[in-house]
């Protein structure tokens, strides 16, 4: 019997078999979507294999595939077993792990369907389909008189070919009536096409000279040369420092790749990030690049995916998703900032994008470099255990670049500037005085948005918190006043007096990038303050601020996060951390480690270009070594000292670690479930499985749902992998979410 196992976008972790009709054998093969009956529903399937065999069940309960949606599969052989294996590892449902990399159905696929009555409104289709006119080839010769609009409207197709209907209307008012009269008498044809807009590669890139390069880089590129042309299946460790000039590295590797035949993979750790990366790789090797990422609509997503797929375009840039983009002949992944916790997925399929990237590029047989300023401490312990190779970029790559002077500011003894203000010290004050005077810019960081981060009552005590989480509202002032929770958006008008007591005395706890860039419009009214956050700059509104930056129409930059990764702007001098302490009082194993990156990331923007760099770190805690390292550059250091403790902890890279969520409308069925799961979960744990908890989770409650969780640790990932399957094949409550997230970023 000629089977066929599919992949249906359920939340089990199986595929399902089905039965290949007579209609279509020759036809149904792995890696292309098929349309399946799913208990009372019709449901869109990708095909993993098919074969003949026996079936494991009752021929007579199996079900035949209705149709073929494509007519070649979408997955390439090499994807689908890297998906397989990704869904695999983090247990997550194979329907799902798929539904990650699927691209919508063609509009001509739909149709075909819907004529067969087979569509279902629910599947995502791609591409709006535009009428577009064209002159035929008759009109040239034509001895037609014609005047007014359609005379102009023919005159413009007979120099441009063609154009949408849409177009002229906005060129001549009567422009549909004018085509329809061209149409009829044959002198303008009227064809259906599908439009793919691209902001990525709206404006021109000049072609730039590559750059000599310095000896270490010079060594970095050689090595993975060497690897590419000899088909080697190797993983690297590119460890330069802030300004080291790794871009340059990873552009001459797919360069190399491209000249030999291959593909190459690009991911970058924000989304605001791409456009630069982009601009880069166009300057080079010119727009045969496909840009996707999260941020993009259906049409560029299609657009980039289509491209890839059908192997015009060889190289994909992109943030976290683009992991899953169909590159053609796959020879090499290059993964930027790989420390950064943003390529870990937090919803859904959890998958962390740095160590998937290495299993597909094992799997494809390509070479993968990870690279960073400050590795993560994964990395080290890989290097170490030799499966990574460690290349060093020890200097800047300008030759007139150093790394920043670092001035550490006790916020215990130095007071405010004269704002007033904790977050602006007096010496923070006078070095952004300097800079203005000079003509140079700053750049502030604070990794806290809003106004203020909550709202307290003077009488009482009491703060203003979500109804539905367990957080403090955050005051935002623009573009108008409300209190909001940046956890589940829930926002209201700021009240006039505590609902406790009723008293009207609210005062406004701490500062945020809202309030720091008001104080800084007040302390230097001449200055040009911007600011570079979630609530201003989404999407493409980032690199706008950021190009304004660059051109000089910015002095001083406040932002959080954003404003510290990979962003090349030489003319920056002075960078200011306003607060260095945030990161470290956080529940997390990691908490030092991500305030360490944060810190020489963030000092990293500074002195770039010719004039030297200055950096302020302002704490309540600069004896913490975290702090102190920073200061120092001294990534080794904090790295010797922090795998020291983690040893002693347990805690990875020295084991393996999963985290079990669960959370429920109602707190006693999330305890009760937590208890029982973690129950199970000792009783069938190998030897050495630890299980910590369960507990209740440090953001207790969240979008209104009470949460709970614990954690399995073990030394052995199959150990590991046996306990989580055992809570995964638990039939759990219905009323209890359930989710298992291995190798966990967060822990709150």
């Amino acid at each position: 019997m000629l089977l066929a196992r599919v992949a249906v976008p359920v939340p089990l972790g199986q595929a399902f078999s089905y039965t290949v009709p007579e209609a279509l054998r020759g036809e149904v093969r792995a890696g292309a979507r098929v349309l399946c009956d799913f208990r009372s529903r019709v449901v869109l399937g990708v095909v993993l294999e098919v074969g003949d065999r026996e079936p494991d069940v009752d021929p007579s309960r199996l079900k035949p595939l209705r149709a073929m949606v494509d007519a070649e599969p979408v997955f390439p052989t090499e994807l689908l077993h890297f998906l397989v294996e990704l869904a695999r590892y983090y247990l997550a449902p194979i329907g799902e792990v798929m539904r990650l990399a699927l691209p919508a159905i063609e509009r001509s696929a739909a149709e075909h369907l819907q004529q067969q009555g087979l569509y279902d409104e629910r599947m995502a289709t791609v591409g709006r389909i535009v009428q577009v006119a064209r002159a035929t080839a008759g009109a040239e010769a034509s001895g037609v008189r014609l005047r007014g609009q359609a005379a102009e409207v023919l005159a413009h197709l007979r120099a441009s070919g063609s154009e949408p209907i849409a177009e002229l209307e906005r060129r001549w008012s009567n422009a549909r009536a004018a085509v329809r009269r061209l149409t009829e008498l044959g002198l303008v044809c009227l064809e259906r096409q599908q439009i793919s807009p691209d902001r990525f590669f709206a404006e021109a890139v000049a072609r730039d000279e590559p750059p000599v390069l310095n000896v270490a880089q010079q060594r970095a590129c050689d090595t993975i040369a060497s690897c590419l042309e000899r088909s080697n299946r190797q993983a690297f460790l590119l460890d330069g420092v802030t300004g080291s000039g790794k871009t340059e590295v990873y552009v001459r590797a797919v360069e190399h790749c491209l000249a030999l035949g291959g593909g190459a993979l690009v991911l970058v750790p924000e989304i605001a990030l791409t456009p630069q990366l982009v601009a880069r790789f166009r300057a080079r090797i010119g727009d045969g690049i496909a840009v996707l990422h999260s941020g993009l609509g259906d049409r560029e997503r299609h657009a980039m995916w289509r491209a890839l797929r059908s192997g015009s375009v060889r190289v994909a840039v992109g943030a976290r998703s683009a992991l899953f983009a169909p590159v053609d002949k796959l020879q090499l992944l290059c993964v930027d900032e790989e420390h950064d916790g943003s390529f870990k997925q937090e919803e859904g399929v959890r998958y962390n994008a740095r160590d998937m990237a290495l299993l597909r590029a094992h799997r494809a047989g390509a070479v993968c470099v990870l690279g960073s300023a400050t590795p993560s401490l994964a990395s080290e312990a890989a290097v170490r255990a030799g499966r990574l190779e460690r290349l060093v970029l020890p200097e800047r790559a300008h030759h007139a670049a150093a790394l920043p002077r670092v001035e550490i500011v006790d916020l215990r003894r130095i007071g405010p500037g004269p704002g007033g203000s904790r977050l602006i010290s007096l010496p923070l004050y006078r070095e952004i005085e300097r800079v203005l005077a000079a003509g140079e810019q700053a750049i502030l960081f604070l990794n806290r948005r809003g106004f203020a981060p909550s709202l307290v009552c003077e009488s009482c005590g009491t703060i203003a918190e979500c109804p539905q989480c367990s957080v403090a509202l955050t005051l935002h002032r623009a573009p108008r006043s409300r209190l909001r929770c940046h956890y589940c958006d829930y926002h209201c008008q700021i009240p006039q007096s505590c609902e406790r007591c009723a008293s009207r005395s609210l005062g406004e706890e701490g500062a945020g990038t809202e309030r720091i860039e008001q104080t800084l419009g007040e302390l230097f009214p001449k200055a040009r303050v911007a600011r570079l956050d979630r609530d201003v700059a989404a999407g493409a509104k980032a690199e706008r601020i950021l190009e304004r930056m660059r051109r000089g129409d910015i002095d001083v930059l406040v932002g959080t996060q954003m404003v510290t990764k990979g962003h090349d702007l030489p003319r920056v001098t002075l960078v200011g951390v306003l607060n260095a302490d945030a990161a470290l009082s956080m529940p997390d194993f990691r908490a030092a480690e991500r305030s360490f990156h944060l810190l020489v990331q963030v000092a990293g923007r500074a002195g770039r270009g010719a004039a030297p760099g200055t950096v302020i770190i302002q704490t309540w805690r600069p004896e913490h070594p975290a702090v102190l390292l920073a200061a120092r550059h001294d990534v080794q250091g904090f790295v010797e000292r922090e795998m020291r403790d983690r040893l002693e902890l347990g805690y990875p890279p020295f084991s393996r670690l999963a985290m079990v969520r669960i959370d429920a409308l109602e707190e006693a069925r999330a305890r009760g479930e937590a208890e029982r799961l973690a129950d199970l979960a000792r009783r069938d744990a190998p030897r050495g499985v630890q299980i910590l908890g369960p507990a209740p989770a440090p953001l207790a409650r969240l979008r209104n749902r009470f949460r709970y969780r614990f954690l399995v640790r073990s030394k052995e990932r199959q150990d590991l992998r046996r306990t989580l399957l055992t809570v995964a094949r638990a039939q759990p409550d219905r009323h209890v979410r359930v989710a298992i997230d291995v190798d966990p970023i967060s822990m709150l």
